[in-house]
């Protein structure tokens, strides 16, 4: 029989709906049940018989977060001195290159677990890793590890299989552990992976993409069309880097004389199935070409702020139709690498990149601000149903009969929220984390009041501690 939970008196309930008449943003509840791993209703609900009930009061209740984009290897290399102050080229080399192959098997695990830790006690569910640490004949499996991590917390994970199947040096200058993979061996992998791990249902827990890290640089032209034929024949979807900063489009153009989003577009890997992180230097044609074909975009804005590549123009991607969703990207170029900082910032971001566009009435200007630009309720919608959506999930993200249970519950017992006109938008509005007083992801409660089980922070840090030490030592 499944446990009937009863989610009672909560002051406000955000769906992640769009906003739209046919998909509301908000529910008036107060009260919902979950049965086994479903919500079951919603609505002024009586507590039944045998029915574990949950006092929600004065608690803010969204759908668990869906993080689109991450590298949680990187959960270690926070706040690097050489590459703190540089833009993406320049930090690549000073951060995560410099770093990567000092990576074993426990210093992976220990880095993977502390950034779904800290993503859990944001109120995030669902986690896709987009993991490039793949070398040849490598002494561990990277795939298996972020698979298990992710299991023993209960959280749903996609792994986005990344990898290189050439380099942009003579494979001579790098270490091993940087080392590109044949694309046969890389193709045989993910089979492998989507074997052992690849759900198709829509609310799958575990989910593997096929996700080169950059189309433009990790593989060639030719093996574009055939990893998104291969991956279309296995049923898998597709993900890459893309148009970060004017790199991209300057090398799209030299290679290729075409713009990122075009020379991508002749290589079989726009559609429906396919979303790309970043995307922040798009022309108007590009723009127009995702809308066209539906293809989605992870958008990181705390990620493209600390290293000064720019702000995604959003805005100008939903009025096309592109599928929008959030990622946190790694914690090497995103010191708070959580889904509330970050749904914060892509609010605020949206708005002030818009608005940057004003201009004084005797100029031509239009208008004064880009307040129009991002609703805290566009927020949500892109940071849970959003990246539902790109991820193929849809019956994840939202708050609704009928849909996985993921729910965060929120406590603003914080000054920060004090004073609130709408505490509703109290998460996302007024920054900082508040209270995580329940996660639950598939009807299973993973968080109580901030603590996960089995979870012992003190040990958690005195062990990423160490870690680091080791790392810079090894690297001096």
């Amino acid at each position: 029989m499944n446990e009937s939970i009863l989610i009672r008196n909560a002051a406000a309930i955000m769906t992640g709906g769009s906003g739209a008449d046919d998909d509301p943003a908000r529910a008036a509840g107060p009260d919902i049940r979950i049965v086994g791993d479903t919500i079951d209703a919603i609505g002024a609900l009586s507590p039944q018989r045998g029915e574990t009930v949950v006092d929600a009061t004065d608690c803010i209740v969204y759908p668990a977060w869906v993080n689109t984009h991450h590298h949680l290897f990187q959960s270690l290399l926070k706040g690097d001195r050489a590459g703190l102050d540089a833009s993406l080229t320049p930090w690549l080399a000073a951060t995560p290159y410099r770093f990567r192959a000092q990576f074993d098997e426990r210093r992976f695990r220990l880095a993977a677990r502390i950034g779904l830790i800290e993503l859990a006690r944001s109120g995030c569910a669902t986690v896709a890793d987009h993991n490039y640490v793949y070398y040849p004949d490598m002494p561990f499996d990277s795939s298996a590890i972020l698979f298990d991590e992710a299991d023993r917390l209960g959280l749903r994970f996609v792994l986005l299989r990344g990898g290189a199947t050439q380099t942009r040096q003579l494979e001579a200058e790098l270490p091993h552990a940087l080392r590109a993979e044949s694309f046969d061996a890389y193709l045989a992998d993910i089979e492998r992976l989507a074997h052992r791990y690849h759900d198709a249902s829509p609310r799958a827990m575990r989910r593997v993409v096929v996700a080169p890290t950059t189309v433009l640089y990790s593989i060639s032209p030719a093996q574009m069309r055939e990893t998104a034929a291969f991956a279309r024949r296995l049923g898998l979807r597709l993900h890459s880097h893309l148009s970060e900063t004017v790199g991209y489009q300057d090398s799209a153009y030299a290679m290729h004389r075409q713009s990122p989003v075009a020379f991508c577009g002749e290589h079989d890997w726009l559609g429906d199935d396919v979303w790309y992180a970043h995307l922040v230097k798009l022309d108007v044609d590009e723009i127009a070409l995702l809308g066209e074909t539906g293809t989605g975009v992870a958008h990181c804005p705390q990620s493209n702020g600390r290293l000064g590549s720019g702000i995604c123009p959003v805005y100008e991607l939903v009025q096309a139709g592109v599928p929008v969703s959030i990622g946190v990207d790694g914690a090497a170029s995103n010191e708070a690498a959580d889904m509330i900082s970050e749904v914060h910032m892509a609010w605020l971001a949206q708005r002030a990149r818009v608005g940057m566009a004003a201009q004084p009435l005797y100029r031509g200007g239009s208008f004064e601000g880009g307040a129009h630009a991002a609703t805290v309720e566009d927020a949500i919608h892109w940071g849970t149903a959003g990246g539902a959506r790109v991820l193929g999930l849809p019956e994840v993200g939202r708050v609704a009969p009928g849909y996985s249970a993921d729910l965060a519950i929120y406590r603003l017992d914080d000054p920060r929220y004090f004073g609130l006109h709408d505490p509703a938008i109290g998460p996302v509005a007024s920054g900082g984390r508040p209270t995580l007083a329940a996660l639950y992801a598939a009807g299973r409660r993973i968080v109580t009041d901030d603590a996960l089980d089995g979870v012992d922070m003190a040990e958690l840090a005195r062990d990423a501690r160490a870690a680091v030490k080791e790392l810079l030592d090894a690297v001096a």
